[in-house]
């Protein structure tokens, strides 16, 4: 390269070498220039003053909104599902038929209760009945008797005339007493007759009725007016004793709240609950809690505890989740901080150093301060 392009090209070099120097300089100027405004900014945001305001005291839960009653619908026998009667999402009546199970024994069972019941019945009540034949020899009887007593009577007289012989007398009085005794024995075997056949007319309803109940245990009934929520199983299927089959649950619903066990004894009926349902973000509902369960989950270490709503959505759907606060306790004009500037062992930092405060109610956003700190301190978050 010729020596006079060389020293065009060291000098555009250094010029370039000088201008990168500078520009530099410039850039670190304003890197220095921004973490300084970053942590001035920092520095007064995280001073603060002790607020006077309404303080609220809330238990957070989980939740889940179910419909009311909700219940799984089991066979009250084993078997194989004939037939499914109702669909997902329709109503039932209250001892509606939602399915039915193969039940051929039972059928027969009844069809021969109903025979035997029939059978007793014209035992007891029909035109050839038992109880007709002996009421007819009663009948006879008396005929026979009424002819024995004239006869007998009538002798007697002449015996006390000294009419006729004490062997003819002695004759048509025997036959009397015979037709008397005969009718008392009928009329004794009239009512025995009539019991044995009441009873055992009594005893083949009874049976017609145990084996009716048995074919009914086949008929799958819904026990409460309301909606078939889900299906389990489909015809053809077998099922068992501890199987269910469907769930059932009324039209309206509940909501449904796990609390952990360190909070539950703070739980009392009618306590106002806020819920937060991730289907209708932004938005919150009011309810009131209505049952507290007394038996803790082992596996979850919850309680669970229902509320209704004050006033809810328009349209609910079985199984929809989200959050609730169940407000504890509410307090107005009370000196309140954010939670995060509090120290731990219940102090605040300040300019002048760490000084105690007596904590009252807490969230999980703010502490109430009873005493030891006023609205004019400056507060700097730790």
């Amino acid at each position: 390269m010729h020596s006079g392009t060389k020293k065009m090209v060291y000098k555009s070099y250094a010029k370039i070498k000088s201008y990168l120097k500078m520009k530099l300089k410039g850039d670190l100027f304003w890197y220095y220039l921004a973490v300084f405004c970053l942590f001035s900014c920092n520095d007064s945001s995280t001073r603060i003053q002790a607020k006077k305001g309404k303080m609220t005291e809330s238990v957070y839960a989980s939740v889940t909104i179910q419909p009311e009653g909700l219940y799984n619908v089991h066979a009250a026998t084993p078997g194989i599902i004939e037939h499914i009667i109702v669909g997902e999402g329709d109503s039932v009546n209250a001892d509606q038929i939602i399915a039915k199970i193969i039940a051929l024994d039972p059928e027969i069972n009844v069809e021969n209760a109903v025979i035997s019941v029939e059978l007793a019945r014209d035992n007891l009540k029909g035109g050839s009945s038992v109880l007709k034949s002996i009421n007819d020899e009663i009948r006879s009887t008396k005929e026979q008797l009424l002819v024995d007593s004239v006869n007998y009577l009538r002798q007697q007289r002449l015996w006390e005339q000294n009419i006729g012989s004490k062997a003819e007398f002695e004759s048509r009085k025997l036959k009397f007493d015979q037709s008397k005794s005969q009718l008392d024995i009928l009329k004794k075997k009239y009512s025995r007759t009539k019991n044995e056949l009441e009873s055992n007319y009594k005893q083949s309803i009874n049976a017609l009725k145990k084996t009716q109940s048995t074919l009914s245990d086949y008929f799958i009934r819904s026990r409460m007016e309301g909606r078939l929520y889900s299906l389990l199983k489909k015809d053809g299927e077998v099922v068992g004793l501890q199987e269910p089959i469907a769930q059932i649950g009324r039209h309206s619903f509940i909501v449904e709240m796990l609390i952990d066990e360190v909070d539950v004894t703070r739980i009392h009926l009618r306590q106002k609950a806020m819920i937060a349902l991730d289907a209708y973000e932004g938005v919150v509902f009011e309810a009131k809690v209505s049952k507290i369960y007394p038996q803790k989950n082992s596996l979850s270490q919850t309680f669970k505890v229902e509320a209704e709503f004050v006033e809810g959505p328009e349209i609910l759907y079985a199984g929809l989740s989200g959050e609730a606060n169940i407000i504890i306790s509410e307090k107005e004009d009370v000196i309140t901080i954010p939670l995060e500037y509090l120290l731990e062992g219940d102090k605040v930092k300040t300019d002048d150093g760490n000084i105690d405060v007596v904590c009252g109610m807490r969230n999980l956003e703010h502490v109430e301060i009873v005493s030891g700190l006023d609205t004019e301190t400056e507060i700097i978050k730790p």
